[in-house]
């Protein structure tokens, strides 16, 4: 007989109830995802890490006052993307250097290289200057832009999951992403053109 899985709102009321293996399962269940969009936003592994850790803290600590008036996903997505913009201002405050550096770059990532290595070494190498190009130009976006990019196009979270998570309308949202996929346009043309 199939075990049945605890549903998010089961796995939320244990939890609120004192059960923090409770919230154990729900890390489990959302890290993937949530790695995926604070990456993207970051585009440092560390970084990642570290705000993924600060974001489930933050959660945990959170979710007596959550009522579920939104999906919990919605709900963890909203702090997500919060601290994660933070974050970012933050660093960029701190930081003078270029956010291209060498060692934040997705082409020194050793999951890209790995993807890229094989096949033909001249479409590898077109594959990873494309990459370059992309990572430089999303780094160039505000971080309010990035995050809807990376929600929308790398995520494939629907508009109105956007706009619910990011407290805007749909109508915002839809506008942030023709302004930053014309940035984006814009950055890449050089590129796509040679």
């Amino acid at each position: 007989m199939e075990v049945q899985e605890p549903s998010d709102e089961e796995l939320v009321h244990r939890t609120q109830n004192g059960d923090a293996r409770a919230f154990d399962a729900l890390v489990v269940r959302f890290s993937p995802r949530l790695y995926g969009l604070v990456y993207n936003m970051t585009t440092n592994h560390e970084d990642t890490n570290d705000l993924l850790q600060e974001i489930f803290g933050k959660a945990y600590r959170s979710i007596r006052g959550f009522q579920g008036k939104s999906s919990f996903y919605t709900w963890l997505h909203t702090i997500a993307v919060h601290m994660a913009i933070n974050f970012l201002k933050k660093r960029n405050r701190r930081r003078t250097t270029s956010l291209d550096d060498a060692e934040n770059g997705i082409e020194n990532d050793p999951v890209f290289l790995e993807a890229t290595s094989q096949g033909d070494p001249s479409e590898s190498a077109n594959l990873g200057e494309l990459q370059k190009k992309l990572n430089e130009s999303l780094m160039k976006l505000s971080h309010e832009h990035r995050a809807v990019v990376t929600m929308f196009d790398i995520q494939g979270m629907p508009h109105a999951e956007i706009a619910k998570i990011l407290r805007v309308s749909e109508g915002t949202v839809r506008s942030r992403l023709f302004y930053a996929h014309r940035q984006l346009q814009n950055h890449l043309h050089e590129f796509i053109q040679s």
